[in-house]
């Protein structure tokens, strides 16, 4: 069976005509294929536009599809579409928020607890949460006047840099600068002197140095002999006799031996007294009459006799 030409330019005529209103419909964000219920909130100002994302939990759940205009009320009507699997309360409130800077505004559905579920074609109550944008608008006026102020003391305080650049008094930044510029002069032409002094006497600083190094292994050295050295040994033979001089101190304090009875005695210490007295007094006796101890005699004279108080006792005839 032969089509004829008027058929088939028929046939994709109509093709086109639903071709086209798929597409259109698409664009608008309608999905002619598929199903959804539809509901309605209403605002006082219209910021969404056809397509606007709808979520609830952050979960894209449909999308708006009509933004109209009620001329009765003076209010902004949306119309959006979500998956007939989602079912919410009627009671649940349609938020209003902005998604970003640059991302436009969108619909969420913040659920109500309870069990009283939304049906197709209800029209749900609405809020509007502040954004960044929002709340830039509600306070341009403050805004600006802060803006004012802060450009105005921006001004005066560049006002007063430039004077005090300009200033070519002694406290002037200028004369600061030309100071620290001789300063970092005068620091480098002491940092040449102290390099050509290095170079001058490098040999020296290098025996210096190798002095240094020495020394320090002499100190080594020292160091390993004092580590070697017995100091226990010595500090216990230093302890041993330490603990003999505290005995023979203890001893001499209670009275024993020659040395303690000559420092506790006190009859002894006077017996010495007495004779060292004695001692002292024949001594100078000797001295100024030797003949009553010593008698020298060519022919045989007998000696003079003293008595006990020194002097001299005449010989009896018999």
């Amino acid at each position: 069976m032969k089509i004829s030409r008027e058929i088939k330019a028929a046939t994709l005529v109509i093709s086109g005509i639903f071709l086209f209103i798929y597409l259109f419909s698409f664009l608008k964000g309608e999905d002619i294929f598929s199903s959804s219920n539809t509901y309605y909130t209403e605002f006082d100002y219209n910021a969404l536009s056809t397509a606007s994302p709808v979520t609830i939990k952050g979960n894209n759940v449909g999308k708006v599809t009509d933004v109209t205009y009620m001329f009765e009320t003076g209010k902004t009507r949306v119309a959006f579409t979500v998956n007939p699997k989602l079912q919410f309360s009627k009671n649940s409130i349609i938020r209003l928020y902005e998604t970003g800077l640059m991302g436009g505004n969108a619909l969420a559905v913040i659920t109500a607890n309870d069990n009283d579920y939304a049906k197709d074609g209800d029209i749900l109550q609405s809020e509007i949460q502040p954004g960044l944008i929002t709340s830039l608008r509600q306070n341009f006026t403050g805004l600006s006047s802060d803006l004012d102020s802060s450009i105005r003391a921006a001004d005066t305080l560049f006002v007063n840099l430039n004077e005090l650049i300009a200033d070519n008094s002694e406290t002037g930044i200028k004369q600061t600068i030309a100071e620290l510029n001789s300063t970092l002069k005068s620091f480098k032409s002491l940092s040449e002197s102290i390099q050509s002094v290095v170079q001058q006497n490098d040999d020296k600083i290098t025996l210096l140095v190798d002095n240094f190094g020495t020394t320090s292994e002499n100190l080594k050295l020292l160091s390993e002999d004092l580590q070697n050295v017995q100091i226990s040994k010595t500090i216990n033979n230093l302890d041993s006799t330490l603990v003999a001089m505290n005995a023979i101190i203890s001893s001499l304090e209670r009275g024993e031996g020659s040395v303690g009875k000559l420092l506790k005695d006190d009859n002894l210490y006077n017996n010495l007294q007495g004779a060292s007295l004695q001692l002292e007094q024949l001594l100078e006796d000797m001295k100024l009459n030797p003949k009553r101890y010593v008698h020298f005699s060519l022919f045989g004279k007998k000696a003079k006799q003293y008595d006990a108080q020194g002097n001299e006792v005449e010989e009896s005839d018999n």
